[in-house]
């Protein structure tokens, strides 16, 4: 039986285990599949070093090895703030404004990569199969066929691929995409992005597509594509729901909302997000419908996130000020309509929250996929379910049609949504709700993982 090799930016080491959200769930499902086949999980411990060891340092728990390696304070500034988000993230967001080249973060970018490749090969045996995670490790493939890794190995992309027309602006588009084709399957999150790589390979490249079969032809070497939608780990958040945990939060939603609707958004607190976007849609239900400030509360969770780039830092600043205008403007001494909450919680208190919240408002610019979407549909009261407000621009608009999806730069669509979930009567939301659940529950992070697999070549269960 074939060894499975992951190869991410980050690892999920065993110490590290439990972390709450989709990034948990991810994590459980890839440890869950190196268990069944045994294998290795490489990448950056996240630890900085002046003077990094060439060779990875290694644990093994449950026939799994992970393995890690430092970067050095310059890599991780050009590869990983520099390149990875400060060109690669706002560009594939299709935020061309907020996209930085520089040769610099580029050469860094191409550094690191070649610095996993070396690390990596030696671990790499005959048989294994081989799976790269995102955006930080586009060109890991090409480095490793360049080292005499033979092995099938497959690629994902958990963020958007942009339109040809926006990707042709980053310098070297080409040869970043062509690295691409050094793998034996690429996947994506959905249709859209699937069709964007298609088009820019027959365009830019002058490669043979196969649509029907997902096939991309260049210079003699075929490469599978598809689309891969992601799921959640279905039956872990559902036990999570179950918990003391959770039930004491829904019980602290419910008692501080004081027969209130509540209102939930949970956010990483990045500009893809549309947080000062979703606060506008907001604060215009409230200037539309101002008796309804007394029946709505709206928690925005929002941790922070790489606030080492201007531009994160920006944001913060600006989904402050607008909160504070609409709680200065709306607030009484016993009542205020927006609470915003800049720090993490467990899964378990996420459901809670989830199930206490009668409407999920998700409204990102742009996103790959969107699990909080997934998680809030999963967490629902099935006799009471709750109302998901989506962005269209999600990529879980595509399986979850029967949320009001809305386009999240209009604030008077968001508006008009948050209406329209309020005032929505429970045979619809009902209605509304079970083909969503279950399509969440049968399209899982374990279902995710073993059509890659099948895919590359190994089944999951073999």
């Amino acid at each position: 039986m074939s060894r499975l090799v992951v190869i991410s930016n980050r690892v999920a080491v065993p110490s590290a285990r439990g972390a709450a959200g989709a990034q948990g769930g991810l994590a459980g499902a890839l440890d869950a599949a190196l268990k069944k086949k045994g294998g290795l999980w490489f990448g950056w411990s996240g630890e900085e070093s002046a003077d990094p060891a060439a060779q990875p340092s290694t644990q093994v728990r449950d026939n799994v090895t992970f393995a890690t390696i430092d970067l050095s304070p310059q890599d991780v500034e050009e590869y990983y703030y520099g390149y990875a988000n400060e060109t690669l993230w706002p560009l594939f967001h299709y935020r061309l404004d907020l996209a930085r080249y520089e040769l610099a973060t580029g050469r860094g970018y191409e550094r690191v990569n070649e610095l996993f490749a070396d690390a990596v090969a030696p671990l790499i045996e005959a048989d294994d199969l081989v799976w790269v995670h995102d955006y930080h490790l586009i060109p890991l493939g090409e480095n490793l066929r360049r080292r005499g890794v033979k092995n099938r190995m497959a690629f994902f992309l958990h963020i958007p691929w942009p339109p040809t027309r926006l990707l042709v602006s980053l310098p070297f588009h080409q040869r970043l995409v062509r690295t691409l084709l050094e793998y034996d399957v690429v996947g994506f999150q959905s249709g859209e992005w699937l069709e964007s790589f298609f088009h820019y390979c027959q365009r830019e490249l002058g490669a043979k597509v196969d649509a029907a079969r997902g096939t991309v032809t260049l210079e003699g070497r075929t490469t599978v594509a598809r689309a891969y939608p992601i799921g959640i780990d279905f039956d872990h958040l559902t036990s999570q729901a179950q918990t003391g945990e959770a039930r004491q939060m829904a019980q602290r939603v419910f008692a501080s909302t004081r027969h209130r609707t509540a209102m939930i958004g949970v956010d990483r607190l990045d500009y893809s997000k549309g947080l000062p976007e979703r606060m506008d849609g907001v604060a215009r239900f409230f200037d539309r419908y101002p008796d309804r400030v007394k029946d709505l509360v709206f928690i925005q969770i929002a941790p922070p996130s790489r606030e080492a780039i201007g531009s994160y830092q920006q944001i913060r600043t600006l989904l402050e000020q607008k909160t504070g205008q609409i709680n200065g403007a709306l607030s009484q001494v016993d009542m205020v309509p927006i609470r915003y909450v800049n720090q993490g919680h467990s899964l378990a208190e996420l459901t809670g929250v989830y199930f206490a919240s009668k409407i999920g408002l998700v409204t990102p610019l742009r996103d790959g996929m969107n699990l909080v979407a997934k998680e809030y549909v999963a967490a629902q009261d099935p006799d009471d379910p709750g109302v998901l407000i989506l962005s269209r621009f999600a990529g879980a608009a595509q399986q979850l049609t029967e949320a009001l999806l809305v386009n999240p730069h209009s604030p008077d669509d968001i508006a008009s949504a948050i209406r329209d979930a309020l005032d929505m009567p429970r045979d619809e939301r009902i209605a509304r709700w079970k083909p969503m659940v279950e399509c969440v529950r049968r399209q899982n992070i374990q279902q995710w993982t073993a059509d890659i697999l099948e895919d590359l070549g190994g089944r999951a269960g073999s």
